[in-house]
């Protein structure tokens, strides 16, 4: 990111960018950054491409053409599968490219192994922007509410990413709202940030959980309630339940084997405070146990599915059974 911000701050652009991870708030921001940074509001040098079946002919023309009156031409691609399946003429198309137009590629998912992405990484500057941990997160979040002149306590900012999660356009959502309520105020408090923010579906999910691994029926119930007022389909909350009680026996298995958090994280893709958590809720359950509930899930599922149980009771049988140990 530091490539990025630096060639946008000189004007001096690489002639392609790869833009690409799982980060979607990054990639957009970064997009539309170099965006206005290279060709500003200028529409007549500025070509957008889209989807699986871009006609390459038509890009080389365009990339081809004279810019008009400024100095570079501006062609963005994204979401094209370009990484994993690129032809050979996509590669020499990019050696071919004229000294006046900037290319930018936006994707999900990449190949590192794609001739596409080494021949981006060794003529341009590929940029991968995956999701960041939580003290980039709260570095970031500072950084905006100081351009706004706003404080927060230290309880506020975890309470914030306790109920937001990592993902940023998530958190930024959460961030307007709090600066608007909290306007001509001194600063942000975890009061705010409980009056204020919503909370994703899988915290809540989580929540529920540890409720049940310490034996609270009720009060796991209860979330549960909550959820169905906010409309959430009782099938989606059990699918949730059944992955994380699955995700709890992977971190169980590991932990059991000697791994720490970090080599939990890493081998099942989690930041590292996230699987600290998990680790800390997959002490309260056996691993025969986690298995049982993971099956308890699936055949609760089927039970629906197949009209023997109703959705709302099926979920409450699961959390019930769960809360008992049974």
């Amino acid at each position: 990111m530091q490539t990025l911000n630096q060639d946008i701050q000189t004007g001096q652009f690489h002639h392609v960018y790869l833009l690409y991870g799982e980060e979607t708030y990054l990639r957009l921001f970064f997009r539309n950054r170099l965006h206005q940074a290279i060709v500003g509001e200028d529409t007549m040098n500025y070509h957008y491409f889209s989807g699986k079946n871009i006609d390459l002919s038509v890009v080389k023309e365009l990339a081809q053409t004279m810019p008009f009156f400024v100095e570079h031409r501006l062609i963005l691609i994204e979401d094209s599968g370009l990484f994993k399946s690129a032809s050979e003429d996509w590669v020499h198309f990019l050696d071919e490219l004229s000294e006046f137009t900037c290319v930018i590629f936006v994707e999900t998912e990449v190949d590192k192994r794609n001739r596409l992405y080494k021949k981006v990484n060794t003529m341009g500057y590929a940029a991968c922007l995956n999701r960041q941990d939580e003290t980039q997160l709260k570095k970031w979040v500072l950084g905006i509410l100081g351009q706004q002149n706003v404080q927060i306590t230290r309880e506020a900012l975890d309470q914030l990413l306790n109920r937001t999660g990592t993902d940023m356009e998530y958190i930024k959502n959460e961030l307007d709202k709090l600066i608007s309520y909290c306007a001509g105020r001194e600063g942000i408090t975890g009061a705010d940030v409980e009056a204020i923010c919503s909370e994703r579906l899988e915290n809540r999910i989580f929540q529920m959980i540890e409720s049940m691994a310490v034996g609270k029926e009720t009060e796991a119930l209860s979330l549960y309630y909550d959820l169905l007022a906010l409309r959430e389909p009782s099938m989606r909350i059990l699918y949730l339940i059944g992955r994380q009680m699955n995700q709890l026996r992977l971190v169980r298995e590991l932990s059991a084997g000697g791994n720490n958090k970090d080599q939990i994280a890493s081998a099942l893709k989690l930041k590292p405070f996230i699987a600290g958590k998990l680790m800390n809720q997959a002490r309260a359950f056996q691993v025969v146990q986690l298995k049982r509930y993971v099956a308890l899930c699936v055949e609760t599922e089927e039970a629906v599915k197949t009209g023997q149980m109703g959705e709302k009771l099926a979920v409450e049988t699961v959390l019930i059974q769960i809360a008992r140990r049974k």
